[in-house]
């Protein structure tokens, strides 16, 4: 080999090590953690509903919650979820979960709740959801995932894994959690997420997890802000086996506290789609 091709050749590879190092510290630093961020590559599409068909939902996929649940579903909610179009219907190829403020059931408020369990459940994966969220004092939209054994071994020990919940009264700000025995309720593995100059009521945002053996990470948009590794669990670690999907608005509740005067009705979460990957 002469030096001219000898010198071109170091060259190149000079320029990939470069490109493969900028890449890599893109991906690390682009997040806001004091970890080292590990992003799964999770592609094949196993489950979707785009809500293209106008009218009830794909009960081949769905299932509707009635009512008001044991203590306002364990949270002291304050609405009664429905399966009436009053509170969910596909339109215009979105799902429209709808809050309304009316006298039903014994209950002051109306909404929707509706899950995946017996129909579609998974272990490990991408789960992500395109949604805009409602808002005001005591409005709680949420997007999560329930571990399929709670009929046996009940809540928290079945854990849970929260991709997004937000409080309507902070409209720049959502939350990533996970609930496990010792790490449950009040004192979850949680991180905050602030979308800058914007509010995540006047738009649609992508919020997802990809979830393997050693971490789920949490994503907005394409933004990877959180991960949480057994490690971080402060007990057993319970996220091992499928989990299904529960997306709901709720009124009130611990979480979010009561609507005031201020809080106007009807308030209506959309789903453009919910999309799962393994």
């Amino acid at each position: 080999m002469d030096l001219k091709n000898k010198y071109k050749m170091q060259l190149k590879a000079a320029l990939l090590g470069s490109l493969y190092l900028a890449l890599t510290l893109l991906v690390v630093t682009s997040c806001d953690t004091d970890e080292t961020q590990t992003v799964a590559r999770l592609n094949t599409l196993v489950m979707q509903d785009e809500f293209s068909t106008d009218g009830v939902l794909d009960n081949t996929i769905w299932n509707h919650e009635i009512g008001t649940g044991d203590n306002g579903w364990g949270n002291g909610e304050l609405q009664y979820y429905t399966d009436r179009n009053e509170n969910i219907s596909v339109q215009n190829g979105k799902l429209l979960i709808t809050a309304n403020k009316e006298d039903y059931q014994g209950s002051s408020y109306t909404s929707a709740r509706i899950l995946t369990k017996g129909n579609f459940e998974q272990k490990y994966g991408r789960f992500e959801a395109r949604i805009r969220v409602p808002y005001g004092q005591g409005i709680w939209p949420a997007f999560w995932l329930l571990g399929a054994n709670i009929d046996e071994v009940s809540w928290p020990q079945c854990g849970e894994i929260d991709i997004m919940e937000y409080r309507g009264q902070e409209p720049t700000m959502l939350h990533g959690s996970v609930h496990g025995p010792g790490y449950s309720g009040g004192n979850p593995i949680t991180k905050t997420y602030e979308l800058m100059n914007d509010r995540f009521d006047t738009g649609f945002h992508i919020f997802g997890i990809e979830w393997t053996p050693e971490y789920i990470n949490y994503y907005v948009d394409d933004v990877l802000y959180n991960q949480i590794t057994p490690a971080d669990a402060d007990g057993e670690w319970v996220f091992d086996h499928p989990f299904f999907i529960i997306i709901n608005l709720a009124v009130g509740g611990s979480f979010a506290g009561s609507p005031n005067s201020e809080t106007v009705f009807p308030q209506t979460m959309l789903i453009d789609y919910v999309k799962v990957y393994k």
